[in-house]
């Protein structure tokens, strides 16, 4: 199968066409009755109206005028203003367009594959711990909740497809909406009294690289094989192949089957940049406070995880500089502990999520004690969200909370033993239940399973067949017993001392 995507020309004929198609004036249906714009900062409104048209805008106490540019395109930013509402946003040219109930407050883009799609009233047979609790629960005037439909598309698109326009946060907008997300929502909602404004914009069983742009994957050579690479996957009848061979193996493990259908059955979504054309691009033009991510499961197939740490960084410098925002807050997700496959490689995965923290105002929230062995989507989306909004609480918002489990700082040899210090201990670290998970290695990189033990704020581990160990690792493999925690309940992240590409 061949990769199309169209030329910068091509695209911009396109956009021109379906921007002057219509002489009405319009708006993207990223702006809608009901939405958050983001506070104190300028206030974006844009869309289309017939070429050379005036077009007026209104907002709470501030307006502006503009001219429809040859294309049709207008855009005008007004004065920033602090939380509060609700407001109106008239858009008047030759018809007058009335946006009401509006806040203003922090916008937060919930994206990723399945495990940020997976919805408050849960999959098929996969339902959400307390969901219907939740759902119950679900009346918050104060959060706004926004879905984007699922789609791809070869060139950046001027606007979304969205399931339905802003909406309130009530049982019924809930319903369908990320679990995770919403945790998140709620919980910073909760504790810091702003209005909050979620955009789910997911699609599940998509590799990060559907979620970059092509000019940022194309820029970096080490890239190259996600273009090769990803043709097999979005042929159907391949798909099909590598699903049945998956089922077989599991039942030769005496292990579940994977879900009744493939992971990934429509090829459009492994495409690159596919999903940032058309689920991404068109959201960029609206500031937000930051981004919260989980994905990473359809990338941990060999030749994938060992790209995944520059693909990942690529991808979030990506949205930054699409976004023009700066370093904007960007949370993720850590893998949680799943039983896969034994040609999976979610530990190596899982260290590069790790790694991908040396890019600057990232946070990751780790999951590996909320996984579960024969459930790729597991149930518990409330501490997903609960530790995502640690992240932002400490990040963001300024409170003095712990955010994060252990982080591997540096290990040593000493004595026959590998010594390792960790970050994010203040209170000490503890272990719940033996401590496990640890391995050592010596020059040749051999691990084998360790003896550990804590002492005080780091951690010894050695073998008896390791006489002169040179590298440690940690809740390494798919499914690992891993408990290392720090004094405030926050699991450890897996790391290897081992070097990694």
């Amino acid at each position: 199968m061949t990769f199309r995507f169209a030329s910068l020309a091509t695209a911009a004929a396109i956009c021109s066409f379906v921007f002057t198609a219509n002489a009405e004036v319009q708006l993207p249906k990223v702006l809608s009755s009901h939405m958050v714009i983001q506070r104190n900062m300028p206030i974006h409104i844009w869309g289309t109206a017939s070429p050379g048209e005036q077009v007026s805008v209104g907002f709470h106490s501030s307006s502006a005028k503009v001219v429809a540019d040859s294309s049709g395109r207008w855009s005008v930013y007004l004065p920033h203003e602090a939380a509060g509402g609700p407001y109106t946003l008239t858009v008047q040219g030759t018809n007058t367009l009335t946006l009401d109930d509006i806040l203003l407050g922090d916008v937060w883009i919930a994206s990723g594959q399945s495990n940020m799609e997976m919805p408050l009233a849960g999959f098929n047979g996969a339902p959400i711990k307390d969901g219907e609790k939740a759902i119950a629960g679900a009346d918050h005037p104060q959060i706004r909740l926004l879905l984007i439909k699922k789609d791809s598309a070869e060139y950046p698109q001027g606007d979304a497809k969205a399931v339905q326009g802003w909406s309130a946060c009530t049982p019924e907008t809930a319903r369908n909406f990320s679990a995770a997300a919403y945790f998140f929502g709620v919980d910073v909602q909760a504790h810091e009294k702003v209005p909050i404004g979620l955009v789910d914009t997911t699609w599940g069983g998509t590799p990060a690289e559907a979620w970059t742009s092509l000019g940022s994957l194309s820029a970096d050579s080490s890239l190259m094989p996600v273009f090769a690479g990803r043709a097999s996957h979005m042929d159907r009848e391949a798909t099909e192949r590598r699903y049945l061979k998956i089922a077989e193996e599991a039942k030769a493990a005496g292990k579940p089957a994977p879900p009744a259908r493939p992971w990934h059955p429509d090829p459009a979504s492994w495409e690159p940049a596919g999903l940032y054309n058309a689920m991404i691009a068109p959201l960029t033009p609206m500031a937000i406070r930051g981004a919260i991510w989980y994905q990473g499961e359809a990338n941990t197939e060999p030749g994938y995880a060992e790209l995944y740490h520059r693909l990942f960084s690529t991808m979030i410098q990506d949205w930054r500089s699409q976004w023009k925002q700066g370093d904007f807050p960007f949370f993720f997700v850590q893998l949680s502990a799943y039983g896969a496959g034994p040609t999976s490689n979610w530990g190596l995965l899982r260290d590069a999520q790790r790694r991908t923290l040396s890019l600057a105002n990232t946070g990751m929230a780790i999951t590996i004690d909320a996984g579960e062995e024969h459930n790729i989507h597991p149930a518990n989306k409330q501490v997903v969200g609960e530790r995502l909004a640690l992240l932002a609480r400490n990040a963001v918002y300024g409170e003095k909370v712990s955010d994060s489990g252990p982080l591997f700082r540096l290990a040593y040899p000493k004595d026959g033993a590998m010594h390792v210090w960790f970050d994010h201990v203040e209170g000490g670290l503890t272990a719940h239940g033996p401590l496990a998970g640890f391995e050592v290695a010596g020059l040749d990189g051999n691990f084998v399973s360790a003896t550990a033990r804590i002492e005080g704020d780091t951690v010894v581990a050695s073998s008896p067949s390791v006489s002169e160990p040179r590298y440690v690792r940690y809740a390494w493999t798919n499914f690992p017993t891993a408990s290392l925690y720090n004094r405030d309940g926050l699991p450890a992240s897996t790391f290897t001392s081992f070097p990694v590409p």
